[in-house]
Formats: C-alpha cells, sequence, structure tokens
C-alpha cells in the first residue's frame, strides 16, 4: 500500500496549474450568479409578500374567505352597507360628460368603479369630440354641441331619471340639459365645471385665466380659424407642454400620454354663447358642486366664486387634485359620487 508518488513534468504542472485557475474562475462566477439569482428570488418573493399583505382584503373579499379577521374588516362592512344602499336607489343611470378637448375616454376609471358598485354608467361623447366624426369647426351653438346628450335624454322612458355629471366646460351642457329637461334629471354634478349662472357665457369662468373673451378672440395663439384666417376663430387647443401644466399636474403619467394622443380641439361657439337660464326650470334642479384644491386650469378661487354666486344644494372638495379628478384623484371623486347618489 504506502504512499504513492507520481512525477510530473514541468509542462504538466504548468498545464494544470491553467486548468485550475480556469476551473477555480468558472465555479467563481457560477456561484456569483447563483448568489444573484438567489437574491433576485428571494427579492422576488418579499415583494410579492408584501403584494399579497396589502391587497389581501380586497381579494379575500372577492373570492369569499372564511377567515374571521376579514369578515370583521371594517372596510368590507363599509362596502357592503354602501352595495345594499345603492341597491336601494331608484334612479341608477350615470351619465359622463367631459370637458373642452376630452371624450368619453377620460371615464375609464370612474365607469369600471361605478360599475362595481352596481350603477350604470355612461360617458358621451359631445359633437365633434372624442370619436364622433362631425368636424368641430363645424359645431357652432352649444344646443348642437350638447346634441348627444340631448339625445339620450330625449329617449329615456318617461318614469326614468338620470344622474349627469359633467366636467369643466361640459357644465355648460348641464345647465343647458337643466334648462330644456329638467324632469329627466334626478341630479347634476358639476366637477370642477362652469356652473354659469343666467346670461353668461362658459368662457367667462376661466376669463381669469384666459383674460377677456375679447381679447382672446383677437390674440390667443391657441385660436383655430377652421374657416380660413380672414374669418373667425372656429376653435382652440392647447399647446401640449401647457395642457400638461394646467390640466395634468398631479395626474399619472400614462394617463397624461393618454390625454395627449386623444385630445381633439374644442369648437368655440358653445363656449361663447349665453345662456339663459329660469327659475322655473334650471333653478328646480338639484345642483351639487365638486372642487379640485390644485387646479390650476380653473383655480380654487374661481371654483369657490362660482359656488358663493350661484349656490349649489352641496359642494365638496378634493385635496390633491389637478383639473383631472378621473385620473389624479379616481377614487376620492368615486366616493364622493357615491355620496352624491346617496342623498334623499
Amino acid at each position: 500500500m504506502g504512499n504513492s508518488f507520481i512525477c510530473r513534468t514541468k509542462k504538466d504542472t504548468k498545464d494544470n496549474g491553467s486548468r485550475s485557475k480556469r476551473i477555480g474562475r468558472s465555479q467563481r462566477k457560477m456561484l456569483a450568479e447563483e448568489e444573484f439569482l438567489h437574491r433576485q428570488a428571494l427579492s422576488m418573493a418579499l415583494h410579492q409578500h408584501q403584494l399579497s399583505q396589502r391587497f389581501d382584503g380586497s381579494m379575500s373579499r372577492r373570492i369569499g374567505s372564511t377567515s374571521s379577521r376579514r369578515h370583521t374588516d371594517p372596510l368590507a362592512n363599509t362596502e357592503k352597507k354602501v352595495l345594499e344602499s345603492l341597491e336601494n336607489i331608484k334612479f341608477k343611470r350615470v351619465i359622463l360628460i367631459h370637458g373642452e378637448g376630452f371624450g368619453a375616454w377620460c371615464w375609464y376609471k370612474t365607469i369600471a368603479q361605478l360599475e362595481e358598485v352596481g350603477l350604470l354608467p355612461t360617458a358621451v361623447d359631445l359633437t365633434g369630440s372624442g370619436i364622433d366624426l362631425t368636424d368641430t369647426n363645424s359645431v357652432t351653438t352649444l344646443a348642437e354641441y350638447s346634441k348627444p346628450l340631448i339625445h339620450y335624454l330625449e329617449n329615456l322612458p318617461e318614469d326614468e331619471k338620470v344622474i349627469l355629471v359633467g366636467h369643466s366646460s361640459g357644465g355648460a351642457c348641464l345647465s343647458y340639459a337643466l334648462e330644456h329637461f329638467p324632469e329627466k334629471i334626478s341630479k347634476a354634478v358639476f366637477l370642477c365645471a362652469t356652473m354659469v349662472s343666467n346670461g353668461q357665457r362658459p368662457f367667462d369662468v376661466f376669463a381669469e385665466e384666459l383674460g377677456s373673451a375679447e381679447r382672446f378672440m383677437q390674440e390667443s395663439q391657441f385660436l383655430i380659424h377652421g374657416n380660413g384666417k380672414d374669418k373667425p376663430p372656429t376653435g382652440f387647443m392647447f399647446e401640449k407642454q401647457l395642457m400638461k401644466g394646467l390640466y395634468f399636474n398631479q395626474s399619472p403619467t400614462k394617463d397624461i400620454a393618454l390625454a395627449m394622443v386623444s385630445m381633439r380641439p374644442t369648437p368655440l361657439g358653445p363656449i361663447m354663447e349665453k345662456l339663459s337660464l329660469s327659475p322655473e326650470k334650471y333653478g328646480t334642479g338639484r345642483r351639487f358642486y365638486i372642487q379640485t384644491l390644485d387646479d390650476r386650469a380653473l383655480s380654487p378661487d374661481v371654483q369657490e366664486k362660482l359656488v358663493r354666486e350661484n349656490p349649489p344644494e352641496g359642494v365638496f372638495k378634493i385635496k390633491g387634485t389637478d383639473h383631472c379628478p378621473f385620473f389624479s384623484k379616481p377614487q376620492s371623486l368615486h366616493k364622493i359620487l357615491v355620496e352624491i347618489i346617496q342623498i334623499p
């Protein structure tokens, strides 16, 4: 037995050393990769655990968990009460009216949330807006601009009413509808909107930010002359960077990107038209106002002035939201809309 001794040449020793070094480097590389993969897996596992902790309550309510802790979750009880309350609401149709440049597309979050609680939301494209193919330059009156909304109201069953929600200059369409179809409207919700008084133009509400209507018509670089430069302007559209600052200062990036590729010019005629609103019709409507407190398009001071000069039945406020709460604060907006709908 004994110890064996193997004689190696100098070349053999050198080759073996090189192989050892290569194997050592290879093993170290493999170990490093394994360590990296291990850390990745651990990180993913921790992330998944955090997500499950964060969303466990809402998921368990959907799948009907038997956990006693989850059954006593106050949030679940609140949601249950809301659903039960809304089941007893007589009028569940909610018509969503967009503002200048927008379309029905801007309400996608609101629609999903309202449907989840059993309501029946419908977002309308006003004439020349969204996917409506009408040339914006041909829309010259508020009646023409509001035609899709009016058509909807005209075709409602006699015993049916709707809740109207209007954003920004879409508030003028709400006022127009309240004047012409007061019997069809259960409530009208003005969302940082142009809730004008009798004889006032929707544009007048924006005068603090844009200057007088006369000056805007003469000097604005955002005007569109659809019938030729020698003819009166037919519409307007802000430059994209300006829109981002005015409308979307608190909105998520993805929603801003959606708006940038979806917004269209606004017809000028409808927002320059003075509204004729009577106490007998418009004045009998149940109006509510939602103020947006970080709004750069329609400042909180202007919104406060609107509700002071033309008092609605109720005023609600959303903190930390820009001019588009359906993007920047969808949950807060949803909560307020549901609260308004539940008011007897």
